[in-house]
């Protein structure tokens, strides 16, 4: 399952020929890894496979799983989104996707490619070429793939680190994207982190930073420019989203018949008649964990200007 942006869907054109690789090409990188920190009265444990190319499948706290890790959309990961010389911006029909595409859905193995995956202490490194969604010759909905190829020639690099300044409850999340040279495209949405969680995460909120409060958010799905966080019942145990960069924009959604719920942090760049330049596009985002409580404090007290490691270069 991907939602990774709410653009219009219009009309239906001839995608242009856009290439990548001639094919899924599997990486002997293991993607197997698990890291561990304390946050509070338990620890963040954030695991990864190779199944979905190094991505997160398992985020838990408490006891408390906060992933809903089925096909290989639904993971904490990354992907974009572009427009393939084709507008308005169709969802989904050119997407580089970290964990893999839609076809590998609740197998083994990624179409997506993981390059390299390193780990000490509280800390994990990755770089994925990403596969596309979807393959040539499928559809989201009634428009075609504009990709000729299943695995993309674009990049993904994360560093992420359990614990920041002194927040337990913190995990700083670092990505890059690169942008290969060759396609003409003027429109681009970077997911630049999403969480697919278990439905029991049902209620919403949205936080002000401004003031320390948290406020009842709708079901959307829709986007803004305040923080989401996603919790339990009484909220035993929540997950927040926040970045430092000034353009971040934060979605919310419930997949009422699949049984699970998402947030996202975007960053939508280009438009009409501009050009999204190929090279490197990063970005710094801030996850929190743990109660609802917990949550609020650690995103209050994270300073504005904060800065999460930058991947290795």
């Amino acid at each position: 399952m991907r939602s990774l942006s709410l653009v219009p869907i219009f009309g239906l054109a001839a995608c242009a020929f856009l290439g990548g690789c001639a094919g899924a090409i599997h990486s002997p990188v293991s993607g197997d890894a698990v890291i561990r920190a304390p946050a509070g009265d338990s620890e963040i444990v954030l695991t990864t496979t190779s199944r979905v190319a190094g991505a997160f499948h398992s985020l838990t706290w408490g006891g408390k799983e906060f992933i809903n890790s089925t096909d290989h959309g639904r993971q904490l990961q990354s992907a974009s989104n572009f427009d393939a010389g084709q507008l308005p911006m169709r969802s989904e029909t050119f997407n580089p996707t970290e964990a893999g595409s839609r076809r590998d859905h609740i197998g083994p193995t990624s179409t997506s490619r993981l390059i390299a995956l390193t780990t000490k202490p509280g800390q994990l490194e990755t770089k994925t070429q990403m596969a596309f969604w979807l393959a040539p010759g499928e559809k989201s909905g009634a428009y075609p793939a504009c990709n000729t190829t299943v695995l993309s020639n674009h990049l993904l690099e994360k560093r992420v680190q359990l614990g920041w300044h002194g927040l337990g409850h913190v995990i700083a999340y670092n990505v890059v994207f690169t942008v290969p040279e060759g396609e003409p495209h003027q429109q681009a949405v970077f997911e630049a982190l999403t969480g697919y969680m278990p439905a029991e995460f049902s209620q919403f909120w949205k936080f002000d930073r401004a003031r320390g409060e948290l406020a009842p958010l709708s079901d959307g799905p829709g986007e803004q420019s305040e923080p989401v966080v996603l919790a339990t019942s009484g909220g035993g145990y929540a997950m927040g989203i926040w970045s430092p960069e000034a353009d971040a924009r934060y979605g919310r959604f419930r997949f009422a018949r699949e049984q699970v719920v998402k947030w996202n942090c975007v960053f939508r760049q280009g438009g009409p008649g501009q050009r999204i330049a190929p090279g490197r596009y990063p970005f710094r985002l801030f996850v929190a964990v743990g109660t609802l409580a917990d949550v609020r404090d650690a995103l209050q007290r994270l300073p504005a200007e904060t800065t999460a490691p930058a991947p290795a270069r």
